[in-house]
């Protein structure tokens, strides 16, 4: 079991619901907890679970504009491209570019509960015992497999271990309603989205006594 805490100036953490305009969770989804542990140490080997998220400071939104494009580069252009079609591969940002508003979590504190299991893919050399101890110097370092970030690669996250001790959360108790839980990545042909009913009990998000909907 790991404890890691994780900060930033902002997150979004996108409801899938709402489409273009893009509105954030009042807390990180099981899911983007999973990728930030990721981050730190993702192996084959292993696979991450979620046990609780602590919410450390007043959850508080923000409204912001930012700009995107309208479109991306497609899988056809490319495949033409490499068979000499002469399709371009770029976008002209100034003729693509479009204003989408977000409303993201400002000033974000965490700290992440979570153990991990042992899979078929594990080598014989691995064991428990190895994966604790790789993943405990990473979150003492400041190591990461990739940067960290909260919902979009654009709000980073800064990490740490734990130290230990009782963990000041805020305190609020809250129905958060029907959220993201995860991704079911058992048929690779038909991923399929899991939800769940959240609930904050005073600063607490708890993901293991819950009922997970496909």
């Amino acid at each position: 079991m790991i404890q890691l805490e994780v900060w930033g100036p902002y997150a979004l953490f996108s409801r899938p619901e709402l489409k273009v305009e893009r509105v954030s969770y009042d807390v990180p989804t099981p899911s983007a907890a999973r990728g930030l542990v990721e981050a730190l140490y993702f192996h084959p080997g292993l696979r991450w679970h979620i046990d609780k998220i602590y919410v450390l400071n007043p959850i508080r939104f923000v409204g912001v504009r930012r700009n995107e494009v309208a479109s991306k580069i497609s899988g056809r252009n490319v495949r033409q491209a490499a068979q000499g079609g002469g399709q371009p591969l770029y976008l002209a940002a100034s003729q693509e570019i479009v204003q989408r508003a977000s409303l993201l979590l400002q000033d974000v504190h965490y700290v992440i509960e979570a153990h991990f299991t042992m899979t078929d893919k594990a080598a014989p050399s691995d064991n428990p015992g190895k994966f604790q101890d790789i993943v405990t110097r990473r979150m003492e370092r400041g190591q990461c497999f990739h940067t960290p970030y909260f919902g979009c690669r654009e709000f980073p996250a800064a990490f740490r271990r734990w130290p230990g001790g009782p963990i000041p959360t805020i305190d609020e108790t809250r129905d958060l309603g029907l959220m993201l839980y995860d991704f079911d990545y058992s048929a690779p042909q038909n991923i399929t989205p899991t939800y769940f009913r959240a609930r904050l009990e005073h600063g607490v998000l708890d993901t293991q006594n819950c009922e997970v909907f496909r």
